[in-house]
Formats: C-alpha cells, sequence, structure tokens
C-alpha cells in the first residue's frame, strides 16, 4: 500500500495503538499529523520517528473533546496541507474500576473523549474531505462494545458500542465520497495491560484461539487496509480483530 502524497491525521497517537498506526503510515509514504492531549514527551518522540522515514510529520496538541480545539487543529492541517485525505478517531480513554465506584464523572469524561470526540473530528475533518471528493476514515471501536463482557468498564464499554453505531451514521452521511469503517479490536500487547493482574491475562489468552494478544502492528495493518483503495468498496462496516476470541 502506497499513501504517498496523502495527509493522515491520527488522534491520540503518542502511544499504543495510535503510535503504532502513525509510524506505518509514515513507513507508507504518508504525512503524518500526530495528535495528543497531554503526552507532549511521547509525541515530540514518534514526531522524530516518523521524520526519520523522510516524510512529512507535524504534532498538535488538542483535547478532541473540546469543539474550538478541534476546529482549530483541522484549520493548523489544512492551512499546512491544503487538503486532509484520512482520519483515524483513536483517541481514548478507559476509567476501570469496580460497577459500583463508577462515577457519572466518569462516564461524561469517558464519553466526551471516545465518542463526542471522535464525532467532532469527523465532523470538521468530513466538512474539507467532502469538497475534495475523497476521505476515509476508520474509527477505532473495541470488542468490549461488541461483548460487553466487563462490567468494570461500563462506561468504555457504551462508548465502543456507540462508535459502531456513530460509524454506520457518519457513512451514510458522508456516501458516497467518503469511506467510514470501524475497527473492533481485542486485547492488544500495549502498555495499558501492564497494571493487570498477570493470573488474569493468561486466563484471558487461553480464550484465544491464536494463544496471544495482538501486536500494536496488527491492528495498524488493517487500519491501513482500510484506508487504502484496496477496500474502496467497503463502507459503514466494522471488523472485528481479536485472534479468535471465544467467551
Amino acid at each position: 500500500m502506497n499513501f504517498l502524497n496523502k495527509v493522515v491525521l491520527v488522534t491520540g497517537s503518542s502511544r499504543g495503538i495510535g503510535r503504532s498506526i502513525a509510524v506505518q503510515f509514515a513507513k507508507e509514504g504518508a504525512s503524518v499529523i500526530v495528535n495528543y492531549k497531554s503526552s507532549q514527551k511521547e509525541a515530540e518522540a514518534i514526531t522524530e520517528i516518523i521524520s526519520s522515514y523522510g516524510t512529512d510529520c507535524i504534532c498538535i496538541k488538542s483535547d478532541i473533546s473540546k469543539e474550538d480545539e478541534v476546529k482549530g487543529m483541522i484549520e493548523q492541517i489544512i492551512e499546512k496541507y491544503g487538503r486532509i485525505d484520512i482520519l483515524v478517531n483513536n483517541a481514548g480513554i478507559a476509567i476501570d474500576k469496580e460497577f459500583e465506584q463508577h462515577q457519572v464523572k466518569d462516564w461524561r469524561d469517558t464519553l466526551d473523549t471516545n465518542l463526542v470526540g471522535a464525532f467532532l473530528v469527523s465532523k470538521y475533518a468530513g466538512k474539507y474531505m467532502l469538497e475534495q471528493e475523497y476521505g476515509k476514515i476508520i474509527n477505532i471501536s473495541s470488542t468490549n462494545g461488541i461483548d460487553s463482557t466487563y462490567p468494570y468498564s461500563v462506561d468504555y464499554d457504551a462508548s465502543k458500542a456507540a462508535i459502531i453505531n456513530l460509524t454506520r451514521n457518519l457513512a451514510i452521511e458522508f456516501a458516497p465520497h467518503i469511506n467510514v469503517n470501524a475497527v473492533a479490536p481485542g486485547w492488544i500487547d500495549t502498555e495499558m495491560n501492564n497494571d493487570l493482574p498477570k493470573e488474569y491475562l493468561k486466563e484471558e489468552k487461553q480464550k484465544i484461539l491464536l494463544r496471544r494478544f495482538a501486536e500494536p502492528e496488527e491492528i495498524a495493518d488493517l487500519v491501513l487496509f482500510l484506508a487504502s483503495d484496496k477496500s474502496r468498496y467497503i463502507d459503514g462496516e466494522t471488523i472485528r480483530i481479536d485472534g479468535g476470541f471465544k467467551l
């Protein structure tokens, strides 16, 4: 896949899946915008790595749950590049705790970032994609939004289920010029899992047919496929990628 001359925005790309997605796009020749909310050091580090591949890269701080910051970020991208071709709505938070300990603030913070943020960035980036009659939007959902098997992440699960519905609605709204699809990963081997009990992680791996968690690059490979013209006839879909997880 070749993304030469394509402009790609990956939200929440200072670490984890977003970081891998941004790097993979850079390796394929895209100009990449690294977005972050608070992890400035990590964002600047990944920007340097991406630039080392010989592709253009800028780093923008923006809280995607705030409309004015989203508008400013998109305007900055358009001012520099004149276009935006691919958007990956990756930014998200999870507040895991016992069900009874969840507060309304947890819900609002989670939904504001995971769902409202994806809507806002899609809305303002989509405007320019429609003008150029070309665009690809890939939303990062989760198998948690399909299975809903973890009550301690009830707000996160609800937000990821909503992302799947948002994907369908955006596909309708932006047709026929913008393809909008979602990716629903299962367990991924990232730093977010470092604080979880090892025995619990071992048990979860036994539920996966491939007996391991995904590498972030494997999720990125699917995202790049959906962003490429090879997927031009896929629209409004959610693709599960979990190694064959069985409850």
